[in-house]
Order: structure tokens, then C-alpha cells, then sequence
């Protein structure tokens, strides 16, 4: 089941560093999800950005002071308690050493450290700061008892700070920030599953500048593997050439070629509990290689081309307790095509779509598919996003499973 935080009541605690600019885009991050979100500000954030900008953005009033503004009509002095009981979730971007180490020892000497005394819903703390204050061990100290107290912990990124040094302290990107936030809000029903899945285009090479290939963005797999992941699941994710970035704490594995796909398949698939090929392999592949740059000449010229193994029909030759799922690519005869495909290579469940069309095709964020069972069942979902499709697939091996 896919976590929504739409309509979800979330805190966003800033605090005084110099990535706290991220923390505007990570609430409008929120605001496009649907979420409701207050904004709650240290004293030292107000240095490096203004409350109206967060107000304008949230559309609610900004909290930094205990007292501040207690005569104004609506408003009260015990704002931090109502809206840490109202709170489905609460995000600190960035957290500084300083409010954690607040935090960790009890603390309560300001709006947001008091809120967080009183708050009972999940807290995801991001630690930003100068690479040796990361490392400091009194900082350590306070990070483990955070997280023995069971605070979830999004770690910093490793690079160039602002300060000069470079090293861990960064705080990720707002879109990394999201996606921990919906890893931690998710149901673990993946939980100890090892799941498989392939993604993207395979290229043959013609000669060292020119290959066969398709239009496959790699979305849908990699939306599957990015569900799969934030359902608890350990997921490795084979994946033809693409423009995507690698979804967070998945193990990754890039190939060129239908041959270097079928090797990394068949080396990791006793391993997996649940293979899910969404790769748009190639068929064929040229029987010769140029070594150089073929070059203009002939009005016309042939290329003779032999089969690629077809690496699905051989994962259903070896399967044994593994749930295994295909994608149908079609032009025409979706459903005929797809029962084929189902059958011939036994497979338990095969999405099927029409890849002419702009809102199911290659490279599209949407998907409209016709699931079709090995019990020999249908379901026709309407069109969705990747990532909304990717769950109910998931949904749906959750209930084989």
C-alpha cells in the first residue's frame, strides 16, 4: 500500500545553518503532496531566512517564539503543545548539533526544542553542520541516543560545504528528504523479501559509435524499485542505460548490453524471493561488430542481426518458489499478445500496456495497464502515475505472497 501524506498534518522544525534555504523547497515539496504543514523556527534559522517566506508557502502562521504575538485573536501560548499533539509527523531540516544535542538530553528552552518534548508522532532528524563538528564525539554521543530513542536519522550527504571543508555534514537534497520521509511512513509488508528487478533499454552496438536500441526511460522499474524499498524490501535493481538517479539505498547495477543483462540476472536470481523485468530488452543484435565508424557510402546497406536470449523465459525455466512478473510492451492485440507471453514463460502475473499511445508510452510518467494472472484473472487499472502503479503491483504480489 502506497504511503500517502496527503491531508497528513506535519511540523517542520528549521533550525540556524546555512542549508536552511533547502528547507523552503522541501516545504513546497510537502504543499505539492497534499500535506498540511506548520512551520516551526529556531531564533538563530531567523538569520539565515525570514518566517514570511514560510508563512507565504505553508499559508499558516510561523512559530519561533513560546510568547510571541499571544494577544492577537486565535493565538495562544500553548501553541507548541496543540500543535505537537495535531502532528502526524515532524521533520527537522537541518538539524543543527545544537538541537540535537537539546534534544538527546532533554532540553526545552525554546518554541521547537519544548514542541519535541511533547511530541508522540515518528521525528526525522537531518543533521547538517561542518564536517568536524559531525564527527565530534560528543555529537556522536547524542545522535545514538536519538536514535536508540527511536528518532529516525536521514544521513548527511558527503561533499564540499559551505564552509570550505569537504565531508559529511550536507544536508540532502529536499526530494531525498521526502522520499526517507516515505520510506519511514511506510508499511514494511516487504519486510526480509529480496526483490529483483530490471529497468530501461539495452543498446547493441553497430560499430563504436552507433547501437540498436528503444525509447524505454527506465521509470517504471525504477519506480518499482524505489516501492519495494520504502516496503522494507532488499532490492537490487539491473538497469540499461538511463537519465534516472539511482533510488536511495538500492543496490544498483548498470549494463549496455542484452548479454551483460541476461549475466547480471542469472547470477542474483537465486537470492530473490519476487523478479520483477520491466527492462525493455533488445530482441536482436548485429552478428558483426565494426571496429570502426562504418562510414557513408552506399545509397543502402544490410545489417544482418541474430537473436538475444530471452531472458524472462528463461528465468520461468528456472524458477522454483520465486514470484515472477513481466511487462507486456504492445502496439496491437494487447491482451492476445499478453496471454502468450503469460503462459509461455510462467509467469504469475504480466502488466500489459499499449506503447503507442502518449499517456502509456516510453518516457511518459503515467502508465495504464491490464494485469492479467496466471489463474487466468484480468484487472484493467486507469491510467496512473508510475509510482502509484508501482505499489498495486506490489499490492498484488503482497497478496500471493
Amino acid at each position: 500500500m502506497q504511503t500517502k501524506i496527503e491531508n497528513k498534518n506535519i511540523v517542520l522544525g528549521v533550525c540556524g545553518g546555512i542549508a536552511a534555504y533547502k528547507s523552503v523547497e522541501l516545504l513546497r515539496l510537502l504543499n505539492k503532496q497534499g500535506a498540511k504543514v506548520r512551520v516551526v523556527m529556531t531564533q538563530n534559522a531567523r538569520s539565515f531566512i525570514g518566517p514570511l517566506t514560510f508563512e507565504a508557502l505553508s499559508g499558516n502562521p510561523v512559530c519561533f517564539d513560546l510568547f510571541q504575538n499571544i494577544d492577537r485573536k486565535n493565538d495562544a501560548s500553548i501553541r507548541h503543545i496543540d500543535w505537537a499533539r495535531d502532528a502526524d509527523v515532524v521533520i527537522i531540516a537541518p538539524a543543527t548539533a545544537n538541537i540535537i544535542g537539546k534534544i538527546a538530553n532533554g532540553i526545552a528552552d525554546d518554541a521547537l526544542t519544548t514542541l519535541m518534548l511533547a511530541v508522540t508522532a515518528p521525528v526525522l532528524l537531518c543533521p547538517s553542520m561542518n564536517t568536524q563538528m559531525y564527527a565530534n564525539k560528543a555529537f556522536c554521543r547524542n545522535l545514538s541516543t536519538l536514535r536508540d530513542d527511536g528518532y529516525f536519522i536521514v544521513e548527511p550527504e558527503a561533499g564540499e560545504l559551505a564552509c570550505g571543508d569537504s565531508g559529511p555534514g550536507r544536508l540532502p537534497e529536499p526530494k531525498d528528504i521526502l522520499d526517507r520521509l516515505l520510506y519511514r511512513l511506510a508499511q514494511k509488508d516487504l519486510k526480509n523479501k529480496k526483490v529483483l528487478v530490471t529497468a530501461g533499454p539495452t543498446r547493441e552496438p553497430i560499430d563504436p559509435v552507433r547501437f540498436i536500441s528503444n525509447p524505454s526511460s527506465g521509470k517504471m522499474g525504477y519506480s518499482i524499485a524505489k516501492a519495494a524499498e520504502h516496503r522494507g524490501a532488499k532490492v537490487v535493481l539491473i538497469s540499461g542505460p538511463t537519465n534516472l538517479l539511482d533510488p536511495i539505498n538500492v543496490e544498483v547495477i548498470k549494463v549496455e548490453t542484452a548479454k551483460e543483462m541476461a549475466r547480471a540476472v542469472f547470477e542474483r536470481m537465486e537470492d530473490a524471493n519476487i523478479i520483477i523485468k520491466t527492462a525493455a530488452v533488445s530482441d536482436y543484435r548485429p552478428v558483426k561488430l565494426e571496429k570502426q565508424k562504418i562510414k557513408k557510402g552506399k545509397d543502402e546497406i544490410s545489417l544482418f542481426l541474430k537473436k538475444n536470449q530471452d531472458i524472462l523465459k528463461e528465468l520461468g525455466r528456472k524458477k522454483k518458489d520465486q514470484i515472477l512478473v513481466g511487462f507486456a510492451a504492445e502496439t496491437e492485440n494487447l491482451e492476445i499478445n499478453a496471454e502468450k507471453k503469460l503462459a509461455e514463460k510462467k509467469l504469475d502475473i504480466i502488466a500489459a500496456n499499449l506503447v503507442n499511445r502518449s499517456s502509456s508510452g516510453f518516457g511518459s510518467d503515467t502508465n495504464k495497464v491490464v494485469l492479467l494472472y496466471k489463474d487466468k484473472t484480468r484487472e484493467a487499472l486507469p491510467e496512473m502515475l508510475k509510482d502509484d502503479l508501482a505499489h498495486i503491483l506490489l499490492d498484488r504480489i503482497v497478496k500471493i505472497l
